[in-house]
């Protein structure tokens, strides 16, 4: 065979051959995923984050035919665990529960982190925004947010209130609100909502800031006292709970939202699984009641809408 025979021959088999491996390819990104899924959630057990990620999980579990694990680890304000999902294996079995703390307020807070927000992720989708709260233990003698101001401003720096942690959203909600009214409260951080919580309905401290459903099952059974929340409007849920800014805080507003990110890097087509499987969990009336029952009010926003929402952290509540 010559050498021009050998270059036809060798053509006529990349054209049976190309075509071949585009099929594979593709069939490879239709058998997505092939194994569990690992949810990483930046908070503990029980906190407003995790009651949401856990919704979420459960509702991919069904759509991608895989199981969703969640994966709880806590520290520095959902850094950490930013830094962690960062560095994952880009195959697409591995997603993070962004957040406003971890793609917006940490940046704002920390000169050096282990991750870019936006270049170290894809964005999947939003998955909804909520409001924060201010609540105390029932037996704190505040029944209304003007009547905890008189009280912190009776007992400065004494007046103890918990958070899920230092730079967390929560936390610099409270320090907007605390230097908005002048008054001087001692912060006790944790590594997220559910230990807090703990030890408020436990009576260690006597008030405690964190997003609405953190608070919701609490609040209802009677365990703590809301006194208001930060959106602009109350709570369609609540409401009866004033907003901080009708409390004595004209135009005080602070919102906090979710998101499902993976590591920047995965192949489009899991992507697109991925978005595709959120945007049907999200569809769905049981899950959309679920995230309204948390206090959570979802929202669908997905590929470059949301990617050009967490450079510009500004998602707030429609």
């Amino acid at each position: 065979m010559n050498r021009s025979s050998r270059v036809l021959f060798l053509a006529a088999i990349l054209l049976f051959i190309v075509p071949g491996t585009a099929a594979l390819a593709q069939r490879a990104g239709q058998g997505f995923p092939e194994r569990p899924l690992r949810y990483i959630v930046p908070f503990p057990p029980g906190g407003s984050t995790d009651i949401v990620a856990r919704i979420v999980a459960a509702g991919l579990s069904e759509s991608l035919g895989q199981s969703v694990v969640i994966d709880n680890r806590g520290g520095a304000g959902s850094t950490v665990v930013a830094e962690i999902a960062s560095h994952a294996a880009p195959d697409g079995y591995t997603i993070f529960a962004c957040n406003v703390a971890s793609q917006a307020v940490a940046p704002a807070l920390y000169r050096k982190l282990g991750y870019d927000p936006v270049a170290s992720f894809a964005p999947i989708g939003l998955i909804g925004s909520t409001a924060g709260a201010i609540v105390v233990h029932p037996a704190v003698a505040a029944k209304t947010l003007e009547q905890f101001i008189a009280l912190a401003k009776a007992s400065p720096g004494k007046v103890k209130y918990a958070s899920p942690g230092v730079g967390s959203s929560p936390q610099l909600m409270m320090e907007m609100f605390r230097a908005a009214v002048a008054i001087d409260l001692l912060h006790v951080p944790y590594k997220g909502a559910g230990p807090a919580l703990a030890d408020l309905m436990g009576g260690h401290v006597e008030a405690m800031v964190s997003t609405v459903p953190s608070f919701i099952a609490a609040y209802r059974g009677g365990k703590i006292r809301m006194l208001a929340v930060s959106s602009t409007t109350r709570h369609p849920d609540l409401p009866e709970v004033p907003t901080i800014a009708e409390s004595g805080v004209p135009g005080f507003e602070v919102i906090s939202w979710q998101g499902l990110c993976t590591p920047a890097g995965v192949a489009a087509a899991r992507l697109e699984r991925i978005h595709d499987a959120l945007v049907k969990v999200l569809a769905q009336a049981e899950i959309q009641k679920q995230l309204a029952a948390q206090g959570m009010q979802p929202m669908q926003l997905s590929g470059d809408k949301f990617a050009k929402a967490v450079r510009d952290a500004g998602i707030k509540q429609q």
